[in-house]
């Protein structure tokens, strides 16, 4: 977690039990962000953390909140009481942080339970593990509100001690406003709060003032260098027409000048399906990740991911469903798709070793293009992030460069450079584009949307029962299928010698 030398965690006062996991993890020092932070919040002060993905800042709160959990319960004899909420804006985040909850506290002989709300089964499920009192409960504020009321009002009155909020400038933006408002109306008049967030915006100005009192605010160094200006993200651009975004993305992923872990962000999930439908005309396998497909399987995929199975996963960067627009989506003769508001995987999931984010369409604001490119060159590892820029969207990549350049201090044009790539060099390229455009039909594209989502519900439905007791057998189970076999045209697998040597120009 951190660089050899310094402050290590034994430093920072925590329970033996904690160190004892924080040494199976591997950990072998603090983060910069864990080093301040840790201190403060076991002095049982409130804490507004500004902190990035890759900085540690999960720790930062689980392991103070586990300590404070563990010290109640060694003084306290009466009935179990929930002493911990973590709020987060989407389900693959609540999997994440109960995931790193568990882990921190693998040594505390079953002491602390943690319960998902967004990922315990049926609502049934979830209202009997509430009436059990878990030590701590994560999840989204319209999922806590839902399964609270259906059990008891005054079950967080009494023995809450403390709240955290992750990702806190997307909960409001996620429309969960309302639903944290009520969340706050059932919590008791003391307890310790923790507010993290990767910006310091308008929306977590106004949950500020509505949660924490006499907070010291957190914004180190070592979080301010893990944004877009970082020295370990390299950013390019190329500026081309619709069209020719796919004739460059073929050739960057077939002539190996874009190498290792990738991830490609579309903007809707249609163009999510016609992407990997292209790539598959060329024998080039990818996952994809949208809001139209089950979460055990989201989850599965970006799990299977990071253990090195899968090179490329497209996946959607939907702001209608994070602004709560979404929820049905229409696909044609008048049916309806169910899309998941609660998705999200360009903010906060933990995707490790990622080595270049391409934006086959430019985001829609600065916000949506610092959180992409946040999945790489997190830590002390570096990244590069490449986006294809259509003439519509050069207004949108001026915007982003102006907002680096204010943060960096670097003026515009150096911030985001154009990626030197002569296009009269790949025209040999075009006929083999085109033949596989031809393929890509809406008919297809729609067949495969439908055949995807049949076979990840199946996935989902095997991954929640049967490989719990079967873990072994996930390896079985893959997200990137070829999706239209009858439509892949074996020929365009191989690059013809005469092509192949451009890759050496």
């Amino acid at each position: 977690m951190g660089d050899d030398g310094g402050v290590q965690f034994h430093d920072l006062g925590l329970d033996d039990r904690l160190l004892k996991a924080i040494a199976k993890l591997g950990w072998a020092n603090p983060t910069l962000i864990q080093e301040k932070a840790i201190p403060l919040a076991l002095e049982g002060k409130d804490l507004l953390i500004k902190a990035k993905t890759g900085s540690g800042k999960t720790a930062a709160y689980a392991l103070p909140l586990l300590q404070k959990i563990l010290q109640s319960k060694s003084s306290s004899t009466g009935e179990p009481v929930i002493r911990g909420l973590v709020i987060v804006p989407t389900k693959e985040l609540s999997s994440q942080a109960t995931k790193n909850l568990k882990e921190l506290s693998a040594s505390c002989s079953g002491l602390v339970r943690v319960l998902d709300v967004c990922n315990c089964g049926t609502a049934a499920n979830v209202r009997t593990a509430l009436t059990e009192r878990p030590d701590i409960v994560v999840g989204t504020p319209s999922r806590m509100v839902g399964q609270i009321a259906a059990v008891e009002k005054e079950v967080l009155k009494y023995g809450l001690e403390v709240l955290v909020m992750d990702e806190a400038d997307l909960l409001f933006s996620f429309g969960y406003e309302e639903n944290i408002k009520t969340l706050l109306s059932l919590l008791p008049p003391i307890y310790q709060s923790f507010l993290l967030s990767a910006t310091l915006s308008d929306d977590v100005k106004s949950l500020k003032k509505l949660v924490l009192h006499n907070s010291v605010t957190l914004r180190t160094r070592e979080a301010e260098d893990e944004g877009p200006t970082s020295s370990r993200l390299t950013q390019f651009h190329i500026k081309c027409s619709r069209d020719d975004k796919f004739l460059l993305i073929y050739t960057l992923l077939k002539l190996g000048l874009v190498k290792g872990k990738t991830l490609l962000f579309v903007n809707e999930i249609e163009g999510c399906y016609r992407l990997k439908l292209f790539l598959e005309q060329f024998s080039i396998r990818a996952c994809v990740l949208n809001s139209e497909l089950p979460h055990n399987s989201r989850c599965h995929t970006v799990e299977e991911f990071n253990r090195g199975i899968y090179d490329y996963v497209v996946a959607t960067d939907e702001v209608g469903v994070a602004n709560g627009a979404g929820g049905r989506e229409g696909s044609g003769k008048g049916r309806k798709r169910k899309r998941d508001r609660e998705y999200g995987v360009c903010r906060g999931v933990d995707f490790q070793g990622v080595e270049n984010v391409v934006n086959f369409d430019f985001p829609p604001t600065p916000e949506s293009y610092i959180h992409r490119v946040g999945r790489t060159a997190r830590g002390v590892d570096c990244g590069t992030a490449l986006s294809l820029i259509s003439q519509e969207e050069e207004a949108g990549l001026a915007a982003v460069e102006d907002r680096l350049s204010s943060e960096g201090g670097e003026s515009s044009s150096s911030v985001i450079k154009p990626y030197r790539f002569k296009m009269s060099e790949i025209e040999g390229f075009r006929y083999r584009i085109t033949d596989a455009l031809r393929a890509v039909t809406k008919a297809s594209i729609r067949e495969a949307r439908l055949k995807e989502i049949r076979v990840e519900a199946i996935n989902s439905e095997r991954l929640k029962s049967h490989f719990e007791d079967n873990p072994r057998d996930l390896q079985v189970l893959r997200h990137d299928q070829v999706l239209q076999p009858k439509r892949v045209q074996p020929h365009l697998k191989h690059i013809p010698s005469y092509l192949s040597e451009l890759r050496t120009h």
